[in-house]
């Protein structure tokens, strides 16, 4: 079954706290809620589908659904950590084209800033994994910085190329009001930048905040009623790449294989794609995420990012032109709810004026959740203007 043409985004809300103390995590939840609603102009009482992931707090769905008084018949709470959201817009997109909901609520919300968040990786615990990898005591960056190392022996990518990622967020990043870092960076400010994980250096890594978001899917015939611009699901597809018992290569991530899946369902190619949000939780995250979603060939993805290509009004693929992660904001360490919020700004026209793709018709999100260095999930939806 295909879910092309048969779910539609109606309503989206990105929370403006970057920094959320004083409110809860359910209560974020149900404030993204309230505004995505507000936004396609229905009602909680509308909604029969609910979907979130391991941020909501409890056990999830039954308790947020409790919390925000819905009578839904159908839910999902399916984790694959900062993909968990683009995946999630693929699953309610199913779920509607099953008839098993007609208005899909997704909800997300962090505040790791506000309750404090360690670099460290949890203490062993039942995963099978934890006795191989625990004893090396790997953090977060470094398994970043163990991919990019490869990436650069293979290859010959460069940090210049690398930085090239952050000076395009940046240039986006100075027309959001509420991104954490709106000043304009250039290739020597992000190498003169402190090592944090070689090679990667600390403007090479996403901001941490709090916040969250939410997305509204509805049935065709919903949208039609609706007063609001139609973004329809053109196809989506996701992955999870994992260790394969040591034996990894480091050089690709899981959008080899979500990215394919998506555009095969969707009848498009990469280069009919006009506006790409693409994952960045690193630089590394991105350049290796084009490669492997065919916007370049693999390991020309240093090239691809250099010279200002990927900004806004300048370059061939305009990317995360609300800053992404590396400058605007990364929720809850789930970045892949905010990638689908700008994606959608873009093709109703509603992003800022000075990175707004012109007629933009077409485009791509993608979410990567865990580690390139281990584990991770890959999601990629194709959304498109009608």
């Amino acid at each position: 079954m295909s879910i092309r043409g048969k779910a539609c985004i109606a309503g989206i809300y990105e929370h403006p706290t970057r920094k959320a103390d004083g409110l809860s995590l359910a209560q974020i939840h149900a404030e993204v809620a309230r505004g995505a609603l507000a936004d396609a102009g229905l009602s909680k009482d509308d909604v029969d589908g609910y979907f979130c992931a391991g941020d909501a707090p409890g056990l999830g769905p039954m308790n947020m659904v409790e919390y925000l008084n819905l009578k839904p018949r159908h839910v999902d709470s399916t984790d694959t950590g900062g993909s968990s959201y683009v995946l999630a817009v693929g699953h309610a997109a199913a779920a509607i084209a099953l008839g098993k909901c007609s208005v899909a609520l997704i909800t997300l919300a962090g505040r790791p800033r506000a309750a404090g968040q360690s670099q460290v990786r949890p203490a062993p615990g039942a995963t099978a994994d934890a006795p191989f990898e625990a004893p090396f005591n790997p953090v977060i960056a470094t398994m970043y910085g163990a991919a990019a190392n490869r990436h650069m022996h293979e290859f010959g990518t460069t940090s210049e190329q690398l930085a090239w990622i952050k000076v395009a967020a940046s240039h986006h990043a100075q027309h959001n009001p509420h991104a954490m870092l709106r000043n304009v960076v250039t290739v020597e400010d992000v190498l003169n930048s402190p090592m944090v994980a070689d090679p990667l250096h600390r403007l090479d890594c996403c901001v941490i905040s709090d916040g969250g978001g939410a997305i509204v899917l509805v049935a065709p015939e919903v949208a039609r009623s609706l007063k609001r611009p139609v973004v329809s699901i053109r196809g989506a597809g996701e992955a999870i790449k994992h260790s394969a018992g040591g034996r990894i290569d480091l050089t690709y991530s899981g959008a080899v294989w979500s990215g394919p899946r998506a555009f095969e369902e969707a009848g498009v190619r990469p280069s009919d794609i006009q506006y790409a949000s693409i994952y960045d939780s690193f630089t590394i995250t991105v350049l290796m995420t084009l490669e492997d979603l065919g916007f370049c060939a693999k390991g020309q993805g240093g090239r691809f990012v250099a010279d200002g290509n990927l900004i806004s009004g300048h370059g061939k693929l305009p990317f995360n032109t609300d800053g992404g992660g590396l400058c605007n904001n990364h929720p809850g360490n789930r970045g892949g709810m905010t990638k689908v919020l700008e994606a959608v700004r873009q093709l109703r026209g509603e992003a800022h004026p000075a990175v707004q793709v012109p007629n933009c018709a077409l485009a791509l999100a993608h979410g990567t959740g865990g580690s390139l260095g281990t584990r991770h999930g890959s999601a990629t939806v194709i959304l498109e203007r009608q």
